[in-house]
């Protein structure tokens, strides 16, 4: 059953990988791009600090009687605020600019353009929001957590060059095995998350009949053999962030040469990309010991060590697509 769970947890890693590939070039056409300069090796600091403060903020409001619901609500509008900016983006890339002619105004004809992606990103938004605030059932939370992944994906992928990214991954790599094994400040994290049921955790139920809105917290599942868990979870971090290079190889590697029909750009992020999976299995070994473990030393490790090679093997050059600026 816990070899079921993980590739659960697999198919909403890639498919979050999936739909931040779709949305990359979306998402560049928009000019949704969160830094004005990709290539500087400053870049990402801002990113690392809040993700380094964030947890840290979290686990102190937690503190007081009544916070962590005024919490939640932030979070939730957090995230169908963002959701409301970047789905009809999504949408758009499906669904045409309809046009709506009216009668003859004074014998003038006028065109009101039909925005039909500004309505569906808009509705489901708000439908996400309502969802997660009145009924947020594991698949309502999967879900949610797989959309907003994969446009933070985007996001960040056409937002960072590779330099920034590598600089990122490490980083957090690091820092995440710190919080993890050294402070574990992280494992407190994932229980005050798990209770706030929001889409910041992955969640794989053992059936599909899991009440994750009465489940009994992170710490006591984690006090059970794991093939007697009720549910399996992995951060939403560990999507996001592994997932960059994917993007940003994409994004900002030369297309040629064609290999196969495929860009080299694409191939070096698939490459990026299985790599990351090769991490995850790993991962996937050291978890069944039942200890709480930093998942991005293995998928950062991972989906480095993927670009690498397959860069070397596409483009035959120890470059790396690496270009310092500050």
């Amino acid at each position: 059953m816990a070899s079921l769970r993980s590739f659960g947890l697999v198919g909403l890693y890639l498919g979050a990988q999936v739909l931040a590939l779709a949305l990359a070039l979306p998402f560049r056409s928009e000019g949704l791009q969160t830094t004005s300069n990709p290539s500087s090796a400053t870049a990402p600091l801002y990113l690392i600090g809040v993700i380094i403060a964030a947890p840290v903020v979290i686990l102190l409001i937690a503190r007081y009687r009544g916070a962590l619901n005024a919490l939640r609500w932030v979070i939730l509008l957090g995230i169908a605020g963002s959701l409301a900016i970047t789905l009809p983006t999504a949408f758009a890339a499906i669904f045409p600019q309809w046009y709506w002619i009216p009668a003859y105004a004074a014998g003038v004809p006028f065109v009101s353009p039909i925005y039909p992606a500004e309505i569906l990103g808009v509705t489901a938004a708000v439908l996400l929001f309502e969802a997660l605030l009145l009924d947020p059932q594991w698949y309502i939370v999967d879900f949610a957590g797989l959309v907003a992944g994969g446009a933070l994906i985007a996001l960040f992928g056409i937002s960072f060059a590779i330099l920034p990214v590598f600089i990122l991954l490490i980083v957090l790599a690091c820092y995440d095995a710190i919080a993890v094994y050294g402070t574990k400040h992280m494992v407190s994290l994932a229980e005050v998350v798990t209770d706030l049921k929001l889409p910041i955790l992955m969640v794989v139920p053992s059936s599909a009949g899991y009440d994750y809105t009465q489940n009994k917290g992170f710490v006591a599942q984690r006090s059970r053999p794991v093939e007697e868990r009720e549910a399996m979870f992995m951060g939403l971090g560990d999507v996001v962030f592994p997932g960059i290079l994917v993007v940003s190889a994409y994004i900002w590697l030369d297309p040629v040469p064609m290999i196969l029909g495929i860009g080299a750009n694409l191939w070096v992020a698939l490459g990026a990309l299985l790599g990351s999976l090769a991490g995850y299995a790993l991962l996937m070994r050291f978890v069944r010991s039942g200890n709480p473990q930093a998942g991005l030393p293995f998928l950062n490790g991972g989906v480095l060590a993927g670009f690498l090679v397959t860069y070397l093997l596409v483009f035959h050059n120890a470059g790396f697509g690496l270009s310092l600026q500050i």
